[in-house]
């Protein structure tokens, strides 16, 4: 009979905890139990074979997870979702997520934090209202809005930064404002200026983290040679010059739809709406044969505007749980975090391996030297702005580059605003000669990669 008697002595136990936690309410300090955080200090308060060698066991790390550390996290979608629980589960607390996507059906199947009622609302919102409501005293602060419209003050807030992005462009403008954050002396890096990014990414049955440590090991673009390209057409060349077939579904896509607003002055292109992108599909099919370009298809249009990159969700959870404990190593200095890069593969079998990515000393993102461009004088603006766009090392987005000539600051060329792009695209054909530039003279570059401009340095070859 008493062994009978012990499990629901156990279940009343656990209901008497639930109503406890939802008397005492999320974030109360009354919300603990005996024993909740057992599984984090195991690790905290002993040592082992693989704790790091100056690690002194204390009760001091656990409180500074609870009550002090604070992580953003960049991304709340497949990533995202996982990393918020990961970390809230581990011990942190003071968490903001930060993503500017609304949530959609196609997101249900993986981003577990979401349910059908919640399609059309902000995804940082619900995923913080989701962690918040289901584990007791965690405070997840959400923020509904691109990474690029908060300041250096809002990130200077954090001790550690984790990404869960599916963008190249977003992840090297975030490793740029890190760098931007960085302070020098004499030379050398303030190392209390440093906040450690870690970064996620999954395509597929692939994956990798990684751990960055701005101003001292290799940053997203010293490798970023290690990513696929971004296909990024000039507009130049899609207004005028097309020569394949996603040429033809970007000036749809970009140029016919805001001028013809074919459903409406209020409806945005949605890649989801087959109407939308048979729309898009048959306007590119006419832009196609008008330069004899073959190739446009419904689905090569689907994907082009939809940026698709397949998600597979158990992929997610392994690099969201390599992240979270890279994460748990930085915060707490228990053990010897990740040197530095993690490569996940389990598409025939299962197959993971690290290496340690080394810094480059010209990187243009976090090297201290303008970094060389190497032209003839009779070569032209277009042929730096290939460059630019299509160096493996470099791989900007739509760079507007700006010089001094004759002691005042130029715009050679500014693609973004199209009244600029209108009145500084002749100079696109132009020699560096012509356009008053001379050796080893600097250039500006502005790009959406990145929330600094980058210099380079002008130097002529024969």
């Amino acid at each position: 009979m008493a062994e009978m008697e012990e499990p629901e002595k156990k279940r009343g136990r656990v209901v008497e905890l639930t109503e406890k936690m939802v008397v005492d309410g999320v974030g109360g300090g009354s919300c603990e139990w005996e024993g909740r955080w057992n599984h984090v200090t195991k690790f905290l308060e002993r040592s082992g074979p693989f704790t790091h060698p100056d690690f002194e066991p204390s009760t001091e790390c656990l409180q500074f997870l609870l009550e002090t550390c604070k992580i953003l996290v960049i991304g709340a979608g497949g990533l995202g979702c996982e990393l918020l629980k990961d970390l809230a589960l581990s011990g942190f607390r003071n968490i903001d997520v930060v993503d500017m996507d609304t949530i959609d059906v196609s997101n249900l199947n993986r981003q577990f934090l979401f349910r059908s009622k919640d399609v059309g609302r902000p995804k940082a919102d619900v995923a913080a209202d989701f962690i918040n409501s289901r584990i007791p005293g965690c405070r997840v602060v959400p923020h509904f809005k691109k990474i690029q419209d908060l300041d250096e003050t809002f990130y200077r807030r954090f001790h550690i930064i984790v990404c869960g992005l599916d963008s190249i462009v977003a992840r090297r403008w975030m490793n740029g404002m890190l760098i931007s954050l960085l302070v020098y002396e004499d030379g050398e890096v303030d190392q209390t200026s440093i906040i450690p990014l870690v970064d996620g990414g999954t395509e597929g049955f692939k994956g990798n983290a990684r751990v960055i440590l701005p101003g001292l090991t290799a940053c997203i673009d010293c490798t970023l040679e290690l990513y696929p390209p971004q296909i990024n057409f000039p507009m130049c060349t899609i207004a005028t010059m097309p020569r394949l077939p996603e040429h033809c579904i970007e000036y749809v896509r970009i140029l016919l739809w805001p001028k013809e607003m074919p459903f409406g002055d209020a409806i945005a292109l949605d890649g989801d709406d087959p109407e939308h992108i048979q729309w898009v599909f048959q306007r590119s099919l006419e832009r196609a044969a008008e330069f004899s370009i073959t190739g446009v298809t419904y689905r090569l249009t689907q994907g082009v505007v939809k940026r698709i990159i397949p998600a597979v969700a158990s992929t997610n959870a392994v690099i969201a749980a390599a992240c979270a404990t890279e994460v748990f190593k930085l915060a707490t200095s228990a053990y010897v975090p990740l040197c530095n890069y993690m490569v996940f593969n389990d598409v025939d079998g299962l197959y993971t391996y690290t290496f340690e990515a080394e810094r480059k000393e010209n990187c243009s993102a976090c090297s201290q030297i303008p970094q060389d461009l190497g032209f003839s004088p009779s070569s032209t603006l277009q042929e730096v702005l290939n460059y630019l766009t299509e160096s493996v090392s470099l791989q900007m987005k739509s760079p507007a580059i700006t010089a001094k000539v004759e002691g005042k600051s130029k715009t050679l060329y500014l693609q973004s605003v199209a009244s600029i792009e209108q009145r500084t695209r002749p100079n696109l054909s132009k020699t560096l000669r012509d356009l008053g530039l001379k050796d080893g003279q600097e250039l500006a570059v502005a790009d959406v990669t990145s929330p600094q401009t980058m210099l380079f340095r002008l130097c002529f070859t024969s």
